[in-house]
């Protein structure tokens, strides 16, 4: 591998006599087989040896997990080195990736409780018996393992929890500032964990009936998308040649155009797109359907110029993959994180700044533009326009007319 990466014998002396030669070999070669580039191979094997130095690491110091995390977070720290904050970055990453790759650093953030078992089965039997989507699974279990998690912080267990344990739970959401909506869909969430808890005699029965979300009133909120000239601001954001733009582009254009889900876009694959027919085929995991959009020029361009300068050589047929080791599919988190980020930088506020703000704002324009609610549903995969009518409340064209109506004879 070094004799790949160097040229000088001296320099691939240094690095084959430095500590730990199998472990860093391992991680080049599964860097490598990820499609990952010699000059990005070189930087990583670079930062691996400066590791190695920083931290005093030897052959068998892998045994003691404690020590080499220790070191790791009280090295990482920004007070503790003099560099670039994007070098720091990325040096950051390159170390952190490695380590986790060899068990050397526990998952930050990981949020466990005593019925990790249970999530487990109630995901595998709703994906198997009921065919839920993997987003609804994934959103369904973050919901229960908070719940989990503050009962364990209470030493309560599952199977002796009261209704009044539930109650509490959904008003210490909504006290952490957890919108009505997002309450309700908290409590729905439970509801349908419990029930199946129930039937396999985990907690007391007739819990689920009791829980009771907070009342929600269809209609009641305005959507806060974004006006044109929001978007269009959003756009020229990614109109540079780094990859990381080349990619935003291509990712913005699919949203704004066809005002599709951050999932929906994670999930395109490199045989959706038809270039000979002109076409886009979207899988839509919420409604269950596979809808076929024309293939935009504006947006055919972007993906292909991702395609061509930026996506990595990799066997995953998904089209948007990650920029660095491991390279894997691109997923909705990361989706939302590049609407958000930018929108941030622009200074956006009191509006919603993911993508769903960009559905919002490719359903009015279409409203604006005098299409009906029934053309707009389908063009964003409604399956009823009930979901469409909300848009009509800002229909400013509408509203204005109606303003306009003299009502003199009837007052």
């Amino acid at each position: 591998m070094f004799e790949i990466l160097f040229g000088q014998p001296c320099t691939i002396a240094r690095y084959r006599s430095a500590p730990l030669l199998e472990e860093r070999l391992l991680y080049l070669s599964h860097c490598e087989c990820l499609g990952i580039k010699i000059e990005t191979l070189r930087k990583i094997a670079f930062h691996q040896l400066d590791l190695v130095h920083i931290l005093d690491l030897h052959d068998n110091d892998s045994s003691n997990l404690a020590k080499i995390e220790n070191a790791f977070r009280r090295w990482s720290s920004p007070t503790e080195r003099k560099s670039r904050p994007h070098a720091r970055r990325r040096f950051f990453g390159h170390a952190e990736r490695w380590m986790r790759f060899m068990g050397w650093l526990k998952e930050s953030g990981a949020r466990c409780h005593s019925r990790t078992r249970e999530v487990a089965v109630f995901a595998t039997r709703m994906a198997s018996e009921r065919g839920w989507a993997d987003t609804t699974i994934d959103d369904c279990c973050r919901a229960v393992d908070s719940f989990f998690v503050w009962l364990d912080e209470r030493g309560v267990d599952l199977s002796s929890a009261g209704i009044s344990f539930f109650d509490q739970f959904i008003a210490h959401c909504h006290a952490r500032g957890v919108s009505r909506s997002t309450t309700y869909l908290y409590a729905q969430r439970l509801r349908w964990f419990v029930r199946f808890a129930e039937q396999q005699g985990w907690c007391r029965p007739g819990l689920a009936d009791g829980i009771m979300p907070p009342r929600r009133y269809p209609g009641e909120a305005i959507p806060k998308g974004l006006n044109r000239d929001e978007v269009t601001r959003l756009l020229a954001t990614a109109e540079g040649h780094h990859p990381h733009d080349i990619r935003a582009r291509a990712i913005l254009m699919l949203l704004i155009t066809y005002g599709l889900r951050a999932g929906e876009v994670s999930g395109l694959q490199l045989g959706d797109l038809d270039w000979q027919q002109e076409m886009l085929r979207v899988r839509c995991p919420k409604p269950g359907r596979t809808h076929l959009y024309p293939l935009s020029p504006d947006v055919g361009q972007a993906i292909l110029r991702y395609l061509r300068e930026v996506r990595p050589a990799h066997p995953e047929r998904t089209l948007f993959l990650t920029m660095k080791a491991p390279i894997r599919p691109l997923s909705r988190g990361v989706i939302k994180g590049i609407v958000f980020t930018r929108l941030n930088d622009l200074g956006i506020k009191g509006k919603r700044r993911g993508p769903h703000a960009l559905r919002h704002a490719a359903a009015q324009h279409l409203l604006d533009q005098g299409l009906s609610m029934k053309a707009v549903g389908d063009y964003l995969g409604h399956r009823s326009t009930a979901a469409t009518a909300i848009y009509a409340k800002v229909n400013l064209n509408t509203l204005r007319e109606v303003a306009e109506i003299n009502l003199e004879g009837l007052l």
